[in-house]
């Protein structure tokens, strides 16, 4: 018996791996955050499973079901929204299942902001303009960060950042980061990335909070900043298909 935390991507049930596909198409049990991953992802549960939505169990819930199937012999299919890696809470789940002897696997899946930067159309990372992303969120309600993981210290960077579980901090987000980036940065507001209702507002920090509030959007979005994000033109190709820079795949220089 194995418990596979799988990575079901932002929404899109296409999205999906296919060896995560595969899993939740074996496994007798599937738990899955409701909140964040719709039906359709566990659409394809065996007949019979036992599917139940986690967002209104606590983590002895989830670890009583887990622990239940274990002794029946059966795998179970731990079904969370975008890649497991990132605020995925399996942390917890797992120092649980490591104290009780319970196997696990991690199959990943798409992140939301690398979903939300294919609907853009566009790439994050751009040569001498912007080189690094830097996911992160704020405080808030949640768990509080570490002392020297804060937004100020990213700022610094002037990477791109991708800002979880913030979009209620747009007025503390926009008092930090305008120091660093400028008013007139650009932000992209990304909601619901990968749903049938999802939204993409695109703003500079000076205006995004008016935007946001006009469309009402106070919760499962993603805040993107950084000078990557706007109509950016003026920059050199990259060295990876320059003929005069030659690589251990491509030795020669071409004349």
């Amino acid at each position: 018996m194995t418990v596979h935390f799988i990575g079901a991507g932002p929404g899109d049930p296409e999205l999906l791996t296919l060896k995560a596909q595969r899993l939740i198409r074996a496994c007798p049990v599937c738990l899955y955050a409701g909140s964040l991953v719709p039906e359709a992802v566990v659409a394809e549960a065996p007949e019979g499973a036992r599917v139940l939505d986690t967002a209104p169990m606590t983590l002895e819930d989830t670890h009583a079901e887990i622990t239940a199937a274990h002794a029946r012999g059966q795998d179970v299919a731990r079904v969370h929204s975008g890649d497991p890696s990132l605020y995925g809470a399996i942390a917890e789940q797992i120092r649980l299942l490591k104290r009780d002897g319970i196997p696990y696997e991690v199959t990943p899946g798409v992140p939301a902001y690398a979903a939300a930067a294919a609907a853009l159309g566009q790439e994050l990372t751009i040569p001498e303009i912007a080189q690094s992303i830097v996911l992160t969120r704020v405080s808030m309600k949640s768990t509080s960060m570490p002392p020297r993981e804060t937004l100020e210290n990213f700022a610094r960077t002037g990477a791109t950042l991708v800002i979880h579980l913030g979009i209620r901090a747009l007025r503390e987000i926009e008092r930090v980061l305008v120091p660093h980036y400028g008013a007139d940065c650009p932000v992209v507001v990304a909601y619901r990335v990968g749903w049938p209702d999802e939204a993409f507002l695109r703003g500079t920090l000076s205006d995004i909070r008016e935007k946001v509030r006009a469309e009402k959007i106070t919760r499962t979005a993603l805040i993107l900043v950084g000078p990557a994000l706007g109509q950016v033109e003026d920059f050199r190709d990259s060295a990876l298909y320059d003929p005069a820079i030659p690589h251990v795949l491509r030795p020669r220089t071409k004349v």
